[in-house]
């Protein structure tokens, strides 16, 4: 069973550390038995399973239901879940009651809270109540000195709030090193994270084409489900329509 102690030991050591971005039972089953470290349930289910517009529209009960789910998925790997920006929007005390339901209720291990948008009280209320915290630092982009030094100084100060780890996207070749060796705890992060980082978050609807979209689209993938589930879907119709037995389906006596 993995640890947050157990992450921090594979930062010193060289070992990267691997994020899995999931919103259901079935593919946290399937990433945990890969082998990945963290299996993270990302309020980013709003826009990419349920059409929301942004992010920002998902509900703290929505984000208990994914969490469950996703928990009972995993047998090995750290559950991380959103805590809802609404949430941390709403003030230190939403942003604790909400990182302590996820975890007493939803069964996180760890939680993560945007930075941008949470006091750094609020993220030590929610260390102080024994839920280890993985923050999101800014993006940095093509940071120049003066931005990287600021970003710097954010990481550091989001590892003296009790940050367990840091989740810094489009980190950028000059920014992301400097943060990396400026805190002990692991820095990991997703597209535009870069290999100088500790690890990589990435959502496994885009990696694996789980999308609609990847049907007709050239992005490079680890696979491509829905165009997979096209083509079986357009056979189960072929069969249906001709009469035939349905795979799987016992034969008529």
């Amino acid at each position: 069973m993995a640890s947050v102690a157990a992450l921090q030991r594979m930062k010193p050591n060289g070992r990267k550390i691997v994020a899995a971005v999931v919103y259901d039972y079935q593919m946290a089953q399937v990433a945990d038995r890969a082998g990945v470290d963290i299996v993270s349930a990302g309020d980013s289910v709003g826009v990419t399973l349920w059409a929301q517009r942004r992010e920002s529209d998902v509900t703290l009960e929505q984000m208990l239901l994914v969490c469950q789910a996703v928990r009972r998925g995993v047998a090995r790997a750290l559950v991380s879940c959103d805590v809802p920006m609404r949430e941390l929007e709403a003030g230190d005390d939403a942003a604790l009651r909400a990182a302590t339901r996820l975890a007493r209720d939803g069964g996180a291990d760890l939680v993560k809270i945007d930075a941008a948008v949470c006091s750094h009280d609020a993220l030590r209320a929610v260390v102080h109540a024994g839920i280890p915290v993985w923050a999101q630092l800014g993006v940095a982009g093509d940071a120049d000195a003066a931005g990287t030094a600021r970003l710097v100084d954010q990481a550091r100060a989001l590892e003296a709030a009790g940050a367990s780890l840091l989740d810094f996207r489009h980190s950028g070749p000059t920014a992301g090193p400097a943060v990396v060796a400026a805190v002990t705890i692991p820095v990991i992060g997703g597209l535009g994270g870069g290999p100088w980082l500790d690890g990589r978050v990435r959502s496994m609807a885009a990696a694996i084409g789980y999308l609609a979209s990847a049907i007709d689209d050239r992005a490079e993938r680890y696979a491509n489900v829905g165009a997979d589930a096209l083509n079986a879907i357009q056979m189960l119709c072929d069969d249906v329509r001709a009469g035939r037995p349905l795979r799987g389906e016992a034969p008529a006596k």
